[in-house]
């Protein structure tokens, strides 16, 4: 339980991070105290659920919140 508990906590940093504007994983994770692959993990996570997507921008994969992610983060406040 207490993984769990630690993969919601990282992925709504995740999220109010990316409300910021920060959006490369990079940048994501420093912020978010992850290690790359561990904020990548936890923004395909994300992905799968629709809640971000992600744009190619030659190497560097530019990550987004949907409108549906947008709308399900509002809606549970």
């Amino acid at each position: 339980m207490r993984n769990v508990s630690r993969g919601l906590a990282s992925r709504t940093r995740i999220i109010e991070i990316m409300e910021k504007g920060k959006n490369n994983i990079p940048e994501i994770s420093e912020k978010a105290g992850l290690s790359q692959s561990g904020a990548g993990y936890h923004l395909r996570l994300l992905l799968k659920q629709r809640v971000v997507t992600v744009a190619q921008s030659g190497r560097v994969g530019r990550w987004t919140l949907t409108k549906y992610g947008q709308e399900k983060l509002f809606s549970s406040s």
